[in-house]
């Protein structure tokens, strides 16, 4: 039979071994959190001046190309169908991804609701008026419209489950969870993450 001390040794052991662990995987630059790209989009629900005035707008705070954005539904209520342009967006990547979290982040006071985080690790958050941008100018021309701003968060190798060519699946463990994409978020972006209730 073994003793007390052998089952405390074996406990020591085991210990040792999981902290080692954890910090092997905290040390692994695959483990690496990075902004892959952030989608910024503005919905009009229409075409004609509306859907031109959005695209304007997107250009000047973005000063990137922006695309329309396509109905693929049918809803008689709101008269859409599908092939319908309603709205504008635009992709931005490495700095000028970055820089345009923070300018954005400025006008919420860095302050993000818990909920704006998903389950796969990517967070949005909404700008109510372009306005609130620092420096942006108003252009009576255009109006006042708000949009989106989508974070997508990534890891390095993730790309080898959307490439084309010898496409492989990416373990469960290599996904970003929404704590994780939190902490990155509050350590690397200055977000401070609330949680709000609307009543």
């Amino acid at each position: 039979m073994s003793s007390n001390k052998d089952k405390e040794i074996i406990v020591k052991e085991k210990t040792n071994q999981e902290i080692k662990s954890i910090k092997d995987k905290s040390a692994n630059s695959m483990r690496d959190i990075y902004v892959d790209k952030v989608v910024v989009n503005m919905g009009v629900g229409e075409g004609g001046n509306e859907l031109e005035n959005a695209a304007n707008i997107l250009k000047m705070i973005t000063k990137k190309p922006v695309v329309k954005t396509i109905c693929k539904v049918k809803l008689p209520t709101w008269n859409i169908r599908p092939g319908l342009p309603i709205g504008v967006k635009t992709t931005l990547r490495g700095k000028d991804a970055l820089d345009f979290i923070d300018l954005t982040l400025k006008a919420k006071q860095y302050k993000i609701n818990k909920k704006s985080f998903g389950k796969d690790g990517n967070f949005s958050y909404g700008i109510h008026e372009y306005l609130d941008i620092p420096g942006v100018k108003y252009n009576p021309a255009w109006g006042i419209k708000g949009f989106d701003v989508c974070v997508c968060l990534r890891r390095k190798g993730y790309r080898t489950k959307l490439r084309k060519y010898k496409t492989t699946k990416v373990g469960k463990k290599h996904n970003i969870t929404r704590e994780e994409a939190m902490k990155f978020a509050q350590d690397k972006l200055k977000v401070v993450v609330e949680w709000v209730i609307k009543i």
